[in-house]
Formats: structure tokens, C-alpha cells, sequence
């Protein structure tokens, strides 16, 4: 088995190349005739997008107000779930989840890593 400090210097390595990669690729986009007026008209076109869904959010009311509290309530209701997993995860019990419909859920672990200042 790899190094995991081998391992993370890798993945620095290989963003920094995409980071590269990335600039060039936007500096050659920059440089093409008509894309800049193209990106423009994309925003046009987001934006009356944007003010349609405005539009028919503010008509639906009520009906939109519960939707949003549903969506808040979901975010919530998943956080609630992944402490309760991990309590019940170490305290050694199943975790294993069923729908309405008898579909098993198992869960699925992820690790991921952030700056200490």
C-alpha cells in the first residue's frame, strides 16, 4: 500500500497541472472571435431565465413557499441521519436503511480534507 502523504502529494501535483491547463484553456477561449459576444448573449439569456422562474415562483405563492421549506427540511432531516449513522456506527450497530418499497440502503463513507489555516 501507497504512502497517503505520497498519495496527497500526487493529487497536488496533478491539480496544479489542471489549474495550468485550465488557464491556457480559458486564455484560448478568450482569444476566438465571437466568443466573447457569445458569452454575452448567454447571460442575456440567463437572466431572462432567471426573471421567468422568478416570475412563476412569485405566481405559485404558497405552493412555492412549501417547496422551499421541503428542501430545507430535506438538507436537514440527511444531516440529522449521517450523525445518527455514525453514533449508531460506533457504537457497533447496522445501519442498513429500507424505503417503502423494500429497497435496501447501505451507506456509502467518504473522507475528504481541508486547509488548516
Amino acid at each position: 500500500m501507497r504512502d497517503m502523504q505520497e498519495v496527497f502529494d500526487q493529487i497536488q501535483e496533478f491539480k496544479q497541472t489542471k489549474k495550468e491547463i485550465a488557464r491556457e484553456y480559458r486564455d484560448t477561449l478568450a482569444q476566438r472571435n465571437g466568443y466573447e459576444e457569445l458569452k454575452e448573449e448567454l447571460q442575456k439569456l440567463r437572466d431572462k431565465k432567471k426573471t421567468e422562474e422568478t416570475n412563476v415562483q412569485a405566481g405559485m405563492g404558497r405552493r412555492w413557499e412549501e417547496y422551499e421549506k421541503a428542501t430545507y427540511e430535506i438538507a436537514e432531516l440527511e444531516q440529522m441521519l449521517t450523525d445518527i449513522a455514525m453514533t449508531n456506527l460506533m457504537d457497533g450497530k447496522n445501519i442498513n436503511l429500507k424505503d417503502k418499497n423494500d429497497t435496501e440502503y447501505e451507506p456509502s463513507y467518504k473522507i475528504t480534507y481541508k486547509k488548516i489555516s
